[in-house]
């Protein structure tokens, strides 16, 4: 139930929560109060998840003014409001306390900002309303949509995104469904893939390439079938130039992506042949491959053959082999990990539980794990720790700033004898 003025009351904020909610702590259970910082006394109305912010009484020296106008009505950003050290501080005690519940103690190494030069992707949502077409991101808590004309956390790149957001939407309004509009930099330009539409019909596609031209668009799809490709949608790995599937996976910055594949390089450096999982269109397996013979795995066809065409097309490369493959249903087994040197694998936000059992079983000596989430992460590394890997290092990446997601990358080592082959 939402506040009424009658609940109105006065409290203190004792702490940051996992969402960057404010926590104040009240007889009977805890409010959290989206916008409210530690130490702040501030007026709210309604409880528990329902709490709403009324007023600031005391404000916190951390608070700082928010980059954006509509900071707490868009959900995009969670913490517009804090200030950097104080942020840095909350995402780095975000990681600490996830391994700490799970009885991992481990140092944590400070913060790395995976931000630089902001976003090169951002989703927007389409709607029809009272005959008008609509774009622009989710209301926080809330359904509802909220139109933007720019976002500051984004690559000056994308400036155009919430314009062609609009232009699209108008162009599929006769099928007044919700789209879900992915826009991406390229290296050549912007590539849009848009989801919810269903097939085109042959009238939509002729309109929708003509428009691609007037939007200057590097390549535009819908669910994924290409419309019309004007240029290659490129992305740089390494030394390699990659031609990304319409909506494939992609970290969200360039920097991220770059921080991300220096430390789990890093993390294997000197082994001869590395099993590369989950490998996408090869953030990793084509930077590996400077150094070491590359087994990539990956689900998605399109991906993988991108990464080959790429590594081909690469002068100077180790050889890189690949395998479409689900490793959720189908984890390379303990057998099958016996030839590998090391493992770098980066799952999606439900972690790797079944591959990191037969990693667990395993005799390789280095683990490098790229998480997006940190509750699959604590709950796959219980798992590794199990089977005798030890934790070394920890290094948590902020590429999703303002918000409450953190990444990280966790180095693990079994001094096992290994047999002869």
């Amino acid at each position: 139930m939402s506040g009424t003025p009658s609940d109105l009351r006065t409290v203190t904020i004792a702490r940051l929560g996992a969402r960057a909610d404010g926590i104040a702590d009240e007889q009977g259970g805890h409010s959290f109060v989206a916008g409210a910082l530690p130490g702040e006394v501030v007026e709210i109305t309604g409880s528990g998840e329902q709490a709403r912010l009324e007023r600031i009484v005391t404000p916190s020296p951390d608070r700082v003014a928010p980059v954006c106008p509509l900071f707490g009505r868009c959900g995009g950003c969670a913490t517009q409001h804090l200030g950097a050290e104080t942020y840095a501080g909350w995402k780095h005690g975000l990681v600490l306390q996830a391994l700490a519940r799970a009885g991992i103690t481990n140092e944590v190494r400070p913060l790395v900002d995976g931000h630089g030069t902001g976003r090169r992707r951002v989703t927007l949502h389409g709607r029809r309303r009272d005959n008008e077409s609509l774009a622009g991101f989710m209301r926080a808590r809330s359904h509802d949509l909220i139109e933007v004309d720019h976002c500051p956390i984004l690559k000056p790149e994308l400036a155009r995104a919430p314009a062609i957001a609009q232009a699209l939407t108008r162009a599929l309004a006769a099928s007044a469904k919700p789209l879900t509009i992915l826009i991406t930099a390229t290296l050549n330009g912007l590539d849009v893939d848009v989801r919810g539409n269903g097939p085109p019909s042959e009238k939509q596609r002729i309109g929708l390439t003509s428009l691609a031209h007037q939007l200057d668009l590097v390549r535009l799809s819908v669910h994924g079938d290409t419309i019309i490709a004007r240029a290659d949608a490129s992305q740089s790995m390494g030394r390699a130039i990659v031609n990304i599937p319409p909506g494939g996976f992609l970290q969200p910055t360039v920097e991220g992506e770059e921080v991300l594949g220096r430390l789990a390089v890093e993390a294997v450096a000197g082994a001869r042949r590395v099993a590369d999982l989950f490998a996408g269109s090869g953030p990793f397996a084509l930077r590996l491959a400077e150094a070491a013979e590359v087994h990539a795995c990956e689900s998605d066809a399109a991906s993988l053959a991108a990464l080959d065409r790429a590594a081909r097309a690469t002068p100077g490369l180790r050889r890189i082999t690949i395998e479409t493959r689900d490793l959720f249903r189908r984890p390379l087994l303990e057998m099958e990990l016996k030839p590998f040197d090391a493992v770098i694998l980066d799952p999606p936000r439900a972690g790797a539980e079944a591959q990191a059992g037969q990693l667990a079983r395993s005799v390789v000596p280095r683990i490098a794990y790229v998480s997006c989430d940190i509750a699959s992460f604590v709950r796959d590394a219980g798992t590794l720790l199990r089977g005798g890997y030890t934790l070394d290092q920890v290094t948590p990446v902020d590429q999703f700033r303002y918000s409450h997601h953190v990444e990280l990358v966790g180095v693990f080592s079994k001094p096992v004898a290994r047999k002869k082959r």
